[in-house]
Protein backbone atom coordinates (compact mmCIF):
# COMPACT_ATOMS: atom_id res chain seq x y z
CA UNK A 1 0.00 0.00 0.00
CA UNK A 2 1.31 3.42 -0.91
CA UNK A 3 1.13 6.49 1.31
CA UNK A 4 -1.68 7.82 -0.86
CA UNK A 5 -3.60 4.54 -0.60
CA UNK A 6 -3.26 4.51 3.18
CA UNK A 7 -4.46 8.11 3.47
CA UNK A 8 -7.43 7.38 1.22
CA UNK A 9 -8.47 4.35 3.25
CA UNK A 10 -8.03 6.21 6.54
CA UNK A 11 -10.10 9.16 5.33
CA UNK A 12 -12.92 6.82 4.39
CA UNK A 13 -12.78 5.21 7.82
CA UNK A 14 -12.70 8.53 9.64
CA UNK A 15 -15.57 10.04 7.67
CA UNK A 16 -18.04 8.50 10.13
CA UNK A 17 -16.59 10.39 13.10
CA UNK A 18 -14.79 13.46 11.74
CA UNK A 19 -15.87 16.42 9.62
CA UNK A 20 -12.25 16.78 8.49
CA UNK A 21 -11.50 13.15 7.72
CA UNK A 22 -9.13 13.72 4.80
CA UNK A 23 -7.19 16.43 6.62
CA UNK A 24 -6.95 14.26 9.73
CA UNK A 25 -5.59 11.35 7.72
CA UNK A 26 -3.00 13.54 6.02
CA UNK A 27 -1.85 15.08 9.29
CA UNK A 28 -1.51 11.70 10.95
CA UNK A 29 0.45 10.28 8.04
CA UNK A 30 2.79 13.28 7.98
CA UNK A 31 3.30 12.83 11.72
CA UNK A 32 4.22 9.18 11.26
CA UNK A 33 6.58 10.04 8.40
CA UNK A 34 8.09 12.88 10.47
CA UNK A 35 7.58 15.50 7.81
CA UNK A 36 5.22 18.42 7.48
CA UNK A 37 1.91 17.91 5.69
CA UNK A 38 2.99 20.34 2.97
CA UNK A 39 6.25 18.43 2.45
CA UNK A 40 4.31 15.22 2.09
CA UNK A 41 1.81 16.68 -0.36
CA UNK A 42 4.32 18.58 -2.49
CA UNK A 43 6.73 15.69 -3.01
CA UNK A 44 6.45 12.24 -4.53
CA UNK A 45 6.32 10.79 -1.02
CA UNK A 46 2.62 10.02 -1.41
CA UNK A 47 3.49 7.53 -4.16
CA UNK A 48 5.97 5.66 -2.00
CA UNK A 49 5.23 2.46 -0.13
CA UNK A 50 3.85 3.26 3.32
CA UNK A 51 6.57 2.02 5.69
CA UNK A 52 4.85 2.51 9.06
CA UNK A 53 1.48 0.85 8.60
CA UNK A 54 1.03 -0.31 12.20
CA UNK A 55 1.86 3.07 13.71
CA UNK A 56 -0.44 4.88 11.29
CA UNK A 57 -3.29 2.41 11.80
CA UNK A 58 -2.99 2.86 15.58
CA UNK A 59 -3.33 6.62 15.30
CA UNK A 60 -6.27 6.30 12.92
CA UNK A 61 -8.02 3.96 15.36
CA UNK A 62 -7.57 6.47 18.16
CA UNK A 63 -8.92 9.27 15.97
CA UNK A 64 -11.88 7.06 15.00
CA UNK A 65 -12.64 6.86 18.74
CA UNK A 66 -12.86 10.69 18.78
CA UNK A 67 -9.46 11.38 20.36
CA UNK A 68 -8.59 14.93 19.25
CA UNK A 69 -6.12 15.27 16.43
CA UNK A 70 -4.11 17.75 18.52
CA UNK A 71 -3.61 15.11 21.22
CA UNK A 72 -2.46 12.56 18.65
CA UNK A 73 0.02 15.02 17.15
CA UNK A 74 0.93 16.52 20.52
CA UNK A 75 0.73 20.06 19.15
CA UNK A 76 -1.76 22.70 18.01
CA UNK A 77 -1.14 25.84 15.98
CA UNK A 78 -2.40 29.08 17.52
CA UNK A 79 -1.74 32.64 16.37
CA UNK A 80 0.87 31.33 13.96
CA UNK A 81 2.78 29.52 16.72
CA UNK A 82 2.98 25.84 17.63
CA UNK A 83 1.96 24.85 21.15
CA UNK A 84 2.34 21.50 22.86
CA UNK A 85 -0.95 20.24 24.26
CA UNK A 86 -1.90 17.32 26.49
CA UNK A 87 -5.00 16.02 28.23
CA UNK A 88 -4.17 18.48 31.06
CA UNK A 89 -4.98 21.49 28.88
CA UNK A 90 -7.69 22.80 26.63
CA UNK A 91 -6.73 22.68 22.97
CA UNK A 92 -6.18 26.27 21.78
CA UNK A 93 -8.77 27.18 19.17
CA UNK A 94 -8.84 29.76 16.43
CA UNK A 95 -11.81 31.49 18.08
CA UNK A 96 -9.56 32.40 21.01
CA UNK A 97 -7.21 34.32 18.73
CA UNK A 98 -9.83 37.07 19.08
CA UNK A 99 -8.72 37.54 22.69
CA UNK A 100 -5.07 37.95 21.72
CA UNK A 101 -5.89 40.41 18.95
CA UNK A 102 -8.11 42.46 21.26
CA UNK A 103 -5.28 42.58 23.78
CA UNK A 104 -2.77 43.69 21.15
CA UNK A 105 -5.16 46.44 20.09
CA UNK A 106 -5.73 47.79 23.60
CA UNK A 107 -2.78 47.10 25.91
CA UNK A 108 0.49 49.07 26.07
CA UNK A 109 3.55 47.58 24.38
CA UNK A 110 5.34 47.20 27.73
CA UNK A 111 2.33 45.68 29.50
CA UNK A 112 2.58 43.55 32.58
CA UNK A 113 0.12 40.73 31.89
CA UNK A 114 -1.81 38.20 33.97
CA UNK A 115 -3.28 35.16 32.22
CA UNK A 116 -5.92 33.53 34.44
CA UNK A 117 -6.35 29.83 33.71
CA UNK A 118 -3.36 29.73 31.39
CA UNK A 119 -3.62 26.07 30.32
CA UNK A 120 -1.08 25.58 27.54
CA UNK A 121 -0.02 29.23 27.94
CA UNK A 122 -1.31 30.06 24.46
CA UNK A 123 -2.95 33.42 25.22
CA UNK A 124 -0.11 34.81 27.30
CA UNK A 125 2.72 33.49 25.15
CA UNK A 126 1.15 34.61 21.87
CA UNK A 127 0.75 38.12 23.30
CA UNK A 128 4.32 38.19 24.61
CA UNK A 129 5.67 36.88 21.31
CA UNK A 130 4.04 39.82 19.53
CA UNK A 131 5.09 42.44 22.13
CA UNK A 132 8.82 42.14 22.91
CA UNK A 133 8.71 44.59 25.83
CA UNK A 134 5.85 42.90 27.70
CA UNK A 135 6.15 40.45 30.60
CA UNK A 136 3.60 38.21 32.22
CA UNK A 137 2.42 35.64 34.73
CA UNK A 138 0.20 32.69 33.93
CA UNK A 139 -1.77 31.01 36.68
CA UNK A 140 -3.59 27.70 36.70
CA UNK A 141 -4.95 25.34 39.33
CA UNK A 142 -3.56 22.34 37.38
CA UNK A 143 0.08 21.47 37.93
CA UNK A 144 -0.03 19.40 34.75
CA UNK A 145 -1.15 22.39 32.72
CA UNK A 146 1.54 24.57 34.28
CA UNK A 147 4.18 22.09 33.14
CA UNK A 148 2.88 22.25 29.57
CA UNK A 149 2.82 26.06 29.66
CA UNK A 150 6.39 26.24 30.97
CA UNK A 151 7.57 23.89 28.22
CA UNK A 152 5.86 26.02 25.57
CA UNK A 153 7.43 29.13 27.06
CA UNK A 154 10.89 27.60 26.78
CA UNK A 155 10.23 26.39 23.24
CA UNK A 156 9.28 29.92 22.18
CA UNK A 157 12.36 31.37 23.92
CA UNK A 158 10.22 33.49 26.27
CA UNK A 159 11.48 32.04 29.55
CA UNK A 160 12.90 35.31 30.83
CA UNK A 161 9.64 37.16 30.28
CA UNK A 162 7.00 34.80 31.67
CA UNK A 163 6.48 32.72 34.77
CA UNK A 164 3.80 30.21 35.65
CA UNK A 165 2.33 29.77 39.11
CA UNK A 166 -0.25 27.52 40.69
CA UNK A 167 -3.22 29.58 41.87
CA UNK A 168 -7.00 29.42 41.79
CA UNK A 169 -9.28 32.45 41.74
CA UNK A 170 -11.67 30.44 43.93
CA UNK A 171 -9.16 30.37 46.82
CA UNK A 172 -8.96 33.24 49.27
CA UNK A 173 -5.84 35.37 48.98
CA UNK A 174 -4.69 33.78 45.74
CA UNK A 175 -3.54 37.10 44.25
CA UNK A 176 -2.12 38.79 47.34
CA UNK A 177 1.50 38.54 46.18
CA UNK A 178 0.97 39.13 42.46
CA UNK A 179 0.64 42.90 42.36
CA UNK A 180 -1.23 44.74 39.61
CA UNK A 181 -1.30 44.39 35.85
CA UNK A 182 -1.85 46.49 32.75
CA UNK A 183 -3.65 43.59 31.10
CA UNK A 184 -5.59 40.58 32.36
CA UNK A 185 -6.41 37.78 29.94
CA UNK A 186 -8.84 35.01 30.77
CA UNK A 187 -10.51 32.15 28.96
CA UNK A 188 -12.43 30.72 31.92
CA UNK A 189 -14.70 27.69 32.04
CA UNK A 190 -18.01 28.84 30.54
CA UNK A 191 -19.90 25.74 29.38
CA UNK A 192 -23.26 24.95 30.98
CA UNK A 193 -23.14 21.86 33.19
CA UNK A 194 -25.71 19.98 31.09
CA UNK A 195 -24.44 21.11 27.67
CA UNK A 196 -24.14 18.47 24.97
CA UNK A 197 -20.57 18.49 23.70
CA UNK A 198 -18.88 16.57 20.91
CA UNK A 199 -17.11 13.43 22.22
CA UNK A 200 -13.79 14.93 21.06
CA UNK A 201 -14.24 17.62 23.73
CA UNK A 202 -16.36 15.91 26.38
CA UNK A 203 -14.25 12.77 26.69
CA UNK A 204 -10.75 14.17 26.23
CA UNK A 205 -10.45 17.76 27.44
CA UNK A 206 -10.36 18.66 31.17
CA UNK A 207 -13.84 19.14 32.62
CA UNK A 208 -12.48 21.64 35.14
CA UNK A 209 -11.57 23.96 32.27
CA UNK A 210 -14.93 23.56 30.53
CA UNK A 211 -17.89 23.56 32.89
CA UNK A 212 -19.06 26.48 35.04
CA UNK A 213 -22.41 25.71 36.66
CA UNK A 214 -25.92 25.48 35.25
CA UNK A 215 -25.64 28.72 33.23
CA UNK A 216 -21.92 28.59 32.47
CA UNK A 217 -21.48 31.80 34.47
CA UNK A 218 -20.10 30.66 37.84
CA UNK A 219 -16.48 31.55 37.07
CA UNK A 220 -17.33 34.95 35.63
CA UNK A 221 -19.16 35.74 38.87
CA UNK A 222 -16.00 34.81 40.78
CA UNK A 223 -13.47 36.48 38.45
CA UNK A 224 -14.98 39.81 37.42
CA UNK A 225 -15.42 41.31 40.94
CA UNK A 226 -11.71 40.62 41.59
CA UNK A 227 -10.44 42.39 38.47
CA UNK A 228 -10.55 45.86 40.00
CA UNK A 229 -7.75 45.09 42.45
CA UNK A 230 -5.72 43.28 39.79
CA UNK A 231 -5.66 46.12 37.24
CA UNK A 232 -3.63 49.30 37.37
CA UNK A 233 -5.58 52.53 36.73
CA UNK A 234 -6.41 52.49 33.04
CA UNK A 235 -5.78 48.76 32.81
CA UNK A 236 -7.84 46.45 30.64
CA UNK A 237 -9.17 42.90 30.95
CA UNK A 238 -10.08 40.72 27.97
CA UNK A 239 -12.36 37.77 28.68
CA UNK A 240 -13.42 35.03 26.32
CA UNK A 241 -17.16 34.32 26.32
CA UNK A 242 -19.50 31.80 24.79
CA UNK A 243 -21.34 32.92 21.68
CA UNK A 244 -24.59 33.49 23.61
CA UNK A 245 -23.12 35.02 26.78
CA UNK A 246 -22.47 38.63 25.80
CA UNK A 247 -25.47 40.06 27.64
CA UNK A 248 -25.11 37.97 30.82
CA UNK A 249 -21.34 38.44 31.26
CA UNK A 250 -21.60 42.10 30.24
CA UNK A 251 -24.16 42.65 33.00
CA UNK A 252 -21.83 41.06 35.55
CA UNK A 253 -19.01 43.34 34.39
CA UNK A 254 -21.11 46.52 34.42
CA UNK A 255 -22.38 45.67 37.92
CA UNK A 256 -18.71 45.62 38.98
CA UNK A 257 -18.11 49.08 37.54
CA UNK A 258 -16.58 48.25 34.17
CA UNK A 259 -17.24 49.76 30.78
CA UNK A 260 -17.69 46.89 28.33
CA UNK A 261 -17.08 46.45 24.62
CA UNK A 262 -17.36 43.30 22.53
CA UNK A 263 -15.21 41.68 19.85
CA UNK A 264 -16.43 39.08 17.37
CA UNK A 265 -14.52 36.07 16.09
CA UNK A 266 -13.93 35.35 12.42
CA UNK A 267 -17.31 33.62 12.18
CA UNK A 268 -19.00 36.81 13.37
CA UNK A 269 -19.95 35.44 16.80
CA UNK A 270 -19.45 37.35 20.06
CA UNK A 271 -16.19 36.01 21.47
CA UNK A 272 -14.39 38.55 23.69
CA UNK A 273 -15.44 41.22 26.15
CA UNK A 274 -13.01 44.08 26.75
CA UNK A 275 -13.41 45.53 30.25
CA UNK A 276 -12.05 48.93 31.29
Amino acid sequence: MTVADAIRAAAERLSATSDTARLDAELLMAHVLRVSRSQMLLTRMRDQAEPHGAAFDHLVSRRAAHEPIAHLLGVQEFFGLEFAVTADTLIPRGDSETIVQAALDTAPANARVLDMGTGSGALLLAFLYETPDATGIGIDSSTGALGVAAANCEKLDLTGRAQFLRASWLEEGWADQLGQFDLVLCNPPYVEADALLDPDVRDYEPASALFAGPEGLDDYRAIVPQLGKLLVPGGVAVLEIGATQEEAVGAIARDSGFAVSMRRDLAGRPRALVLR
